[in-house]
């Protein structure tokens, strides 16, 4: 029989019988062999009599299959849970949010939350409406209000465009001192002997090409200049 659905009547009398019907399952021992085979298995503690044994070990028996039986029907009805849940489509960590979520409004809805966020409700109208709070409050907008603090943000602001336009002005008048530096003569004449320096240093390369330097350009030599 499937466990979820076979009887689990705890005071039913069948639970203290193993398969044959005759013997406990825990002790093995024979029930119908009386205080005999009780004896036989176990010397009873001082002051137990056989009876009496005899009747806790067929209570045990009993209760050692009520807990097979619950086991059995706690495994069936896991496999059942997750068989819906899979259906469900509600994986581990689906369920982890909603165990989180849940636990966050348990916390939320619970006393001890409720005293501290009205606690602290008090104590903020408490700070918010003291008398130095209040000063304070009203101290800073007097000075927001105030005509040295007006002046003062007027004057950092014209010295900020002052001094925005002073870095443009400048940057601009660099760049066209840098132009007319070189197209000055005098910057071209430099450019003139940097270049004769590097041709006495590296000489003449190519492909068997004599190459000039810069004044051989400029001034080419006449090969018949008159005597």
């Amino acid at each position: 029989m499937d466990p979820v659905g076979q009887d689990i009547n705890l005071n039913s009398p069948n639970k203290g019988l193993g398969p044959t019907g005759g013997v406990d399952s825990l002790s093995g021992v024979s029930m119908e062999g009386g205080a005999t085979g009780v004896a036989a298995v176990n010397t009873l503690p001082p002051g137990l009599t056989e009876e009496e044994a005899e009747e806790l070990y067929s209570e045990l028996g009993k209760v050692e299959e009520e807990i097979n039986t619950l086991r059995q029907v706690l495994l069936a009805k896991e496999k059942h849970s997750a068989d819906l849940k899979r259906k469900l489509g509600l994986s581990p960590l689906n369920e982890l949010k909603q165990n989180i979520t849940k636990g966050w409004q348990d916390v939320q809805t619970s006393n001890a939350y409720v005293r501290t966020t009205g606690k602290l409700g008090e104590w903020n109208e408490k700070v918010t409406g003291s008398e130095l709070y209040l000063t304070a409050s009203a101290t800073l907008d007097d000075i927001a209000q105030s005509e040295a603090y007006k002046k003062t943000s007027e004057t950092l602001s014209v010295a900020g465009q002052k001094t925005t336009a002073a870095f443009s002005t400048m940057g601009t008048a660099l760049s066209r001192k840098l132009g007319d530096m070189r197209n000055s003569p005098t910057f071209k004449s430099f450019e003139d002997k940097v270049g004769n320096i590097k041709y006495m240093v590296v000489g003449p390369r190519g492909n068997g090409e004599a190459v000039q330097s810069p004044t051989e350009t400029t001034n080419p030599v006449q090969d018949n200049a008159p005597f």
